[in-house]
Order: structure tokens, then C-alpha cells, then sequence
């Protein structure tokens, strides 16, 4: 470290320029007359005077005036350094008492232009889902983030992955077993599309990851009005042509589910395996209906498109029919508007014989 850079951390601990110069001009010289220290700091002996006591309240220097003229020498540089690092540690409990945080908002959008980040991100983004995924991605993406999506899929999170099998590429179907809730390929170059609990999305052209001399970029957005947007457009223009490869096998009940396309496509797997099922939904009535905001009933119906065979009349339609003391009511997910009631938990047990 430089003079300069000396000087800058000094001036953190409150020192001002000129007692810098001046607690240096000490240090060179020992233990020193004040009008010594004055001639090497180009300060006035008597600012040397006053500013040593200072320094001596502060613990930098020693001052004795017993001697004729006085002599100022430093303190072992050591010992000053372990009363600064006692000094500082004593404010932190102090300081964590009074700081309050508040979390830093997401961006909002951003471009990325380079392929290494797209694939941190996309991990970053797997890492941190809670309730669902849906993820395009061309074969030759898929061994760089397979490790962490058989991980986002182990957590419990509803893993949609479609990939993209374009010719030369080669795709161990037997390996994508645990990678996801549900595999489906395509046999086209597919863009990389992803979507996570209907707030983070990435959209990246095929381009960006596959070849070396693209300059594509890719995108990035935190916005739950967006994210959304992007999902219905992979369940529509995507998800149904492609191949079936591999759904895992249905979830031992009773379990309960805050994202609400993962308790419709548990629903599709029990049902194909003439499961007997009670559902109870929490959440609100979709307009005027007078309905309370817990209702618990037995499954009739279940409209999807996550798992073939498809029961919906649209690629995105999520939903399912509930009896629930004679009266059937039809339940659907965040933003529900068709059906009777808007559910944000979904409990589904297996109805006892």
C-alpha cells in the first residue's frame, strides 16, 4: 500500500489531510521535538501542540511533557491497529440494533448479451423457484443446467421442461426421468423460454446459446404482469406439440399447494390412477358469488393440458370441478374469472373406503 492509499483508510477512521501529514511526519521520524515534526509535516509548531493531544486521546501517539522540550513519540503500530479493530467491533451491536433493511427491488428488465451469463441466470432463477417452472431449452443447453433442475425439481417445485432436438443433437431420454415434473422434446431448435412462479421470466433466441458467433441477446424481467405472459405462451404454442417423454410419478397424499397448475397436475395423475380425492380450496369467490373462503369437496372433474391426455378446451385452461355438499363449483388458479372460486392453497387428500 501507497502513502496515498495510507492516507485515504486514516481519513476513515476521522483523520483530517493535515493530521495525516502530521501522524505520519511522526511515525518517520520516532520519537521527535515538535518543531522537528512541524519542519517534515510543513505544519506550525504550535498546530503540532494541539494536534498531538488529539492524537493522543485517539491512541496514535504518546505525549511527554515532562521532558524539556517536549517529545512525541508513536504508539507500536500494532497496538494502534487492536484499538481500532476493538474500537469498530464495539459499534456493531449498536449499529444492527438501529439498521433497518428493506429489500432491493428486482430489476425490472435486462438485457444480456453474453451466453454464460444466460446460463447463470437461468440456474440463479432455478435455485430460487418455490411454486413452478417452465423451461424451453435447445439438447445441447440442457447438461450445463440439468444438475441444478433435477435439484429445483427434488425441492417439490413443478418443473415443466420442453427441449428442443434439433439434427446432430442426441438426448439421453432415459436421464431426463428425474430432471422434471413432466419432459417433453421437439424435434425443431426451440428459443430458451423460461418462467418462474409466475414472477421471473427469461426469453433468450436459440441463437445466443448455441453458437459462438451470435450477436442475439437475450432477456431478462422480474414483473408478475409479464412472467405470466410468457408462460401461457409456452402451454399454448409449445407444450402441446411436443412429444410426451416423462411424468413422474404422483405425490404421496395428503399434500398441500400453493402454486395452483401443480395441484391440477397432481389432480391429472391421481385421477389416472383412480384415485378417490378430497380437495380443500382456500382463497376468495370470483365476483358476487356468495361463497365462503374454505370450501371442501370431492373432485368431478379436472380440465388441463400439463399431462396427455389433455381434458381442457384450451392448451391454457387449469381447473377443476369440486362437489361440495351436492353443488358443483368450478375452482381456478390466480386470476381467476370464469370460474366460481379463485384458489391460492389447494390441499388434496385421497378419500378413505
Amino acid at each position: 500500500m501507497d502513502s496515498e492509499g495510507l492516507a485515504g483508510l486514516l481519513e476513515q477512521f476521522g483523520l483530517s489531510e493535515k493530521e495525516i501529514d502530521t501522524y505520519l511526519a511522526i511515525l518517520d521520524h520516532g520519537a521527535s521535538k515538535a518543531s522537528t515534526i512541524a519542519d517534515a509535516a510543513n505544519v506550525s509548531k504550535r498546530y503540532v501542540y494541539s494536534i498531538s493531544e488529539e492524537l493522543e486521546e485517539r491512541g496514535f501517539v504518546e505525549v511527554d511533557d515532562h521532558a524539556v522540550p517536549t517529545v512525541i513519540r508513536p504508539i507500536d503500530p500494532g497496538t494502534v491497529v487492536d484499538r481500532l479493530t476493538t474500537s469498530v467491533e464495539a459499534m456493531e451491536p449498536e449499529l444492527r440494533s438501529r439498521y433497518t433493511t428493506t429489500d432491493q427491488p428486482a430489476e425490472e428488465f435486462e438485457v444480456i448479451k453474453a451466453r454464460q451469463t444466460v446460463h447463470k441466470r437461468i440456474k440463479q432463477l432455478l435455485s430460487d423457484a418455490r411454486t413452478e417452472v417452465t423451461l424451453s431449452v435447445p439438447a445441447s443447453v440442457l447438461p450445463e443446467i440439468q444438475p441444478t433442475l433435477e435439484r429445483t425439481a427434488n425441492r417439490g417445485v413443478l418443473v415443466l421442461l420442453l427441449v428442443g432436438v434439433a439434427d446432430g443433437d442426441h438426448v439421453d431420454l432415459e436421464s431426463l426421468a428425474g430432471t422434471a415434473s413432466a419432459v417433453r422434446t421437439w424435434d425443431a431448435l426451440v428459443p430458451t423460454m423460461l418462467t418462474v412462479d409466475r414472477q421471473h421470466g427469461l426469453l433468450a433466441p436459440s441463437q445466443l446459446l448455441t453458437t459462438s458467433t451470435s450477436d442475439t441477446k437475450a432477456i431478462s424481467l422480474s414483473q408478475e404482469q409479464l412472467a405470466p405472459v410468457l408462460a401461457g405462451s409456452f402451454l399454448a404454442n409449445y407444450w402441446p406439440v411436443a412429444e410426451e417423454q416423462h411424468i413422474a410419478a404422483a405425490a404421496d397424499l395428503p399434500a398441500t399447494y400453493d402454486g395452483f397448475r401443480h395441484a391440477v397436475f397432481q389432480l391429472a395423475l391421481h385421477r389416472a390412477i383412480d384415485t378417490d380425492l378430497e380437495v380443500t380450496v382456500t382463497g376468495e369467490p370470483v365476483g358476487n358469488r356468495d361463497l365462503p373462503s374454505t370450501l371442501t369437496g370431492t373432485v368431478t372433474d379436472v380440465r388441463q393440458s400439463l399431462v396427455r391426455p389433455a381434458t381442457s378446451t384450451v392448451p391454457i385452461e387449469n381447473a377443476f370441478e369440486l362437489e361440495v355438499d351436492g353443488e358443483q363449483y368450478t375452482i381456478g388458479g390466480s386470476g381467476a374469472f370464469l370460474e366460481d372460486f379463485e384458489a391460492d392453497s389447494v390441499t388434496i387428500s385421497q378419500v378413505e373406503d
